[in-house]
């Protein structure tokens, strides 16, 4: 049996799930294969007579015009990589193998689709960077500013939002990577009707269009699936929505797909397990430097704060002033109204210690009723002794506790750095030994 294989090889081309191009020197499709129409969207009869580049994602035009210039000198490619536009707006990352025909005139060059191989490493990748943030974060902000390079690698031309869910205060918490400063964060309203609020409410993907005024908080009317320009996907722990996770296209022409969908869910799955890991981590180191009563810090970290403190007056000449405070009467109130109103009284006034403080200034709990108040930068006696005047006012004002009004004053005693001391020893010893001193002389 004779086998005519010029006549076969046309039918042959046409079942390689690749697909084959042929471009004259001008740049003009002059033949493609069947294939084509699943890799871009497009008949071979609608592609036939077009510019090759017509299809090329724009980012990509100059190198592949480099890439055809290079063949066309003789270069045979067999792995370059570049990004065309699909019919329905999506883009399609392709592998090429391509050669000259001299003798024709014509660059022959066939095309696999490595979108899904290309997603596949993606996704990889995004997890292996996320791990790696989690590790290298010792803060939830941190792990913040950590993904957010890893979603602007796989969404370069996307704006990010990330929001995490009070749902207490039905308030959103989100970075506020406009500021570029360190645990900066910002407050917003979880509005109903917004996309990232039905994400929240749901705890589903949500394709919808983005809000110009409202960024990130998208438009809650779903557009057209091939229109949707606003991508969110929620943080989900075993217990509850944590959040969400968001894209949208500061430009037009940027629409998202089921294949963005299915990667950011992706990220977002592991950032949740992270989250809620990071979240116990700080907890945990909370509790171990603060006061589980009263919040404040507790005695071990004052003692670090205050050796710090010091250190940092010596190398600058500074000066420093430590307060320590005890409430007048405290155990009688507890043994006769009970330990709730005593821990009530306690909160109350860390709370009001806090109020008259500046941050830079350190509130501590050192025990009982015993509190401490480190001063930085502060200018000699006649600003402690004003400071001094502004705690008692402010303790003297009556709590309002269980219904009950109660008045309660505090014995204050004060160090000055250096004066009244070189070393955190010397300095506590001398504030505690003014405070009873103090106690002594309205007793």
């Amino acid at each position: 049996m004779t086998i005519d294989f010029k006549a076969l090889y046309p039918k042959l081309i046409h079942l390689l799930l690749d697909t084959v191009f042929v471009v004259d020197e001008f740049g003009q499709i002059v033949f493609v294969s069947d294939a084509c129409q699943p890799l871009l969207g497009y008949s071979a009869d609608e592609m036939i007579g077009t510019r090759i580049l017509d299809y090329i994602h724009p980012d990509d035009l100059e190198r592949t015009l480099a890439a055809a210039n290079s063949v066309m000198s003789g270069k045979s490619h067999t792995d370059f990589r570049n990004r065309y536009l699909h019919k329905d707006g999506s883009v399609v990352h392709i592998l090429w193998s391509a050669r000259w025909s001299e003798e024709e005139r014509l660059r022959i060059a066939v095309a696999r689709d490595v979108t899904a191989l290309r997603q596949a490493d993606q996704t990889r990748n995004a997890l292996y960077r996320i791990s790696e943030a989690a590790h290298a974060a010792e803060t939830l902000r941190a792990l913040c500013d950590g993904v957010r390079e890893v979603i602007g690698e796989l969404f370069p031309e996307s704006d990010l939002y990330l929001a995490f869910h009070d749902a207490e205060k039905g308030v959103l918490s989100i970075p506020d990577w406009s500021a570029n400063q360190e645990n900066d964060w910002t407050e917003k309203p979880k509005d109903a009707g917004t996309a990232i609020a039905e994400v929240i409410r749901t705890g589903q993907a949500c394709m919808a269009s983005r809000d110009p005024a409202h960024q990130g908080m998208g438009l809650i009317t779903p557009p057209k699936p091939e229109d949707a320009d606003w991508l969110g996907v929620p943080l989900i722990s075993p217990d509850a929505v944590l959040g969400a996770l968001v894209i949208e296209s500061p430009l037009p022409g940027i629409r998202y797909r089921e294949a963005d969908r299915e990667l950011l869910q992706f990220v977002a799955t592991q950032l949740a397990t992270v989250v809620e890991r990071k979240r116990a981590e700080e907890r945990l180191r909370f509790m171990a430097h603060h006061d589980a009563l009263t919040g404040l810090t507790n005695r071990s970290l004052f003692y670090d704060r205050l050796e710090t403190a010091l250190r940092s007056a010596t190398r600058n000449e500074g000066r420093l002033a430590l307060l320590y405070l005890d409430l007048n009467g405290f155990k009688k109130i507890n043994d006769t109204k009970g330990h709730e109103t005593g821990d009530q009284m306690l909160i109350e006034m860390a709370r009001r210690l806090e109020g008259c403080t500046r941050e830079t200034d350190t509130v501590a709990r050192m025990g009982g009723d015993e509190f401490t108040v480190l001063l930085t930068d502060v200018h000699g006696r006649a600003s402690i002794e004003t400071a001094v005047a502004k705690f008692r006012e402010l303790m003297s004002l009556p709590m309002n506790l269980e219904g009950k009004a109660f008045h309660v004053s505090c014995s204050i005693g004060t160090a000055l750095y250096p004066e009244d001391g070189a070393t955190a020893r010397e300095l506590l010893s001398k504030a505690d030994a003014n405070m009873y001193l103090s106690k002594r002389h309205t007793s």
